[in-house]
């Protein structure tokens, strides 16, 4: 369900942030009509079933975006230092960089076997065009 604000409300910068197998996160900047500003913040969950995904939206303004940035600091913060100060939060930043250099490696070597394979089918060409009936 969207605002009276996103519609027609033009989208000028999108950051997306993956937050796990099933999660992402994103980050839309959206210009109204009459060239104000306005954020979404999208949380998007793949259904366990793996039909569709949940989402849940936020729009914040830009009159709301110092207080918004400062509760939110405080929360995490707060969790950080006071709630679980030994808890190692880089562990998924590591992980998720795993998962990249994975996922690079894959796309390399399936770059690379489809090179090897059209070298293969180049030379059979050139084969076949080099015998003389």
């Amino acid at each position: 369900m969207e605002n009276e604000f996103s519609q027609g409300a033009e989208s000028v910068y999108s950051n997306k942030v993956r937050a796990g197998k099933r999660r992402t996160y994103f980050f839309d900047v959206r210009q109204t009509k009459g060239e104000d500003y306005y954020i979404t913040l999208t949380e998007s969950t793949r259904k366990f079933n793996g039909n569709g995904y949940t989402r849940h939206k936020i729009f914040l303004y830009k009159e709301d975006f110092n207080r918004f940035l400062e509760g939110l600091q405080g929360a995490v913060d707060h969790v950080k230092t006071e709630l679980m100060p030994e808890y190692d939060y880089e562990q998924f930043d590591r992980r998720q960089e795993e998962w990249e250099q994975q996922k690079a490696l894959e796309a390399q070597q399936e770059n690379t076997d489809s090179a090897v394979e059209n070298e293969n089918t180049d030379k059979s060409i050139e084969s076949e065009e080099d015998i003389s009936w």
